[in-house]
């Protein structure tokens, strides 16, 4: 049964269901189903949806047509995040409830990545309990290209999968890696042939949905109370991270991505 959203936005996401089992697609034609305001803002209400439905057992987070998110729709940055309040607004007010409904989600939740996962697909991907990819895929979070760092709410879920110094190795090299190394440094539960990853996620779904349901959640909210959670920022400290908003470099490379050059950085 699909009830997939059916607004005009080009990108969407779609929401089926098999039994007991969830599927969340990340959908965006053409664009490697990057993803827009109007499909961060779907996540975080059809996530907060489905954790009250104690009916199910499982959900299956994956992207469409070969791949799973290639991160943030950059083409609406000049709109959405033209200043310091618009930056500050889409970061906290946008990704971060939509990573934290993902993240809270009572259900288990398994990552089905193919192709591209990257920025803020990469970020979503972290948010879920499992993470299962073909050999081809492919990480990163490339946007000191663009001018600016991973906001905080954005790089919990990264450093409390991988840890401090993989995080800052992604970020400070900005490179897009394969999946082997992805496995390496611990961001993916396993890695297989492409032709095996779907019905692998399938049984691995079943398997979870034939589970004892009060079990898994509270394993789930048990982890995350035993997982240090430092306290939360304050306003003046998030002025100050968000500053970049304002910076050249950040402009620049917003710029230089949209009119498909290389970015001059100049540290201002």
């Amino acid at each position: 049964m699909s009830v997939a959203d059916t607004s005009l936005s080009p990108g969407r996401i779609l929401l089926d269901y098999e039994g007991p089992i969830a599927f969340v697609t990340l959908s965006h034609p053409g664009r490697l189903n990057a993803i827009t305001v109007f499909m961060w803002q779907e996540l975080q209400r059809i996530f907060t949806e489905l954790s009250a439905n104690s009916a199910l057992r499982c959900v299956v987070l994956r992207g469409n047509e070969g791949n799973f998110a290639a991160g943030a729709d950059i083409r609406e940055f000049p709109d959405c995040r033209a200043d310091l309040d618009g930056v500050q607004h889409y970061h906290t007010q946008i990704l971060a409830p939509a990573l934290t409904a993902i993240a809270s989600c009572m259900h288990p939740v398994i990552a089905q990545i193919h192709g591209v996962c990257v920025g803020g697909g990469l970020e979503i991907a972290a948010q879920c309990d499992m993470r299962i990819a073909s050999s081809g895929a492919r990480f990163g979070v490339p946007i000191n290209r663009l001018g600016f760092p991973m906001a905080p709410d954005e790089m919990r879920g990264l450093l409390a999968l991988v840890g401090r110094a993989v995080t800052l190795e992604i970020l400070l090299e900005g490179r897009v890696f394969d999946a082997a190394e992805a496995m390496t440094k611990g961001l993916l539960t396993r890695v297989l042939p492409e032709s095996e990853v779907d019905a692998d996620v399938m049984r691995t779904a079943r398997r979870l949905a034939d589970g004892a349901p009060l079990a898994a959640r509270l394993n789930k909210q048990t982890a995350m109370r035993l997982c240090a959670t430092p306290k939360p920022l304050s306003h003046d400290e998030l002025q100050h991270l968000f500053s970049y908003a304002q910076s050249r470099d950040h402009h620049e490379g917003v710029q230089a991505f949209l009119a498909g050059a290389k970015p001059v950085f100049k540290g201002e």
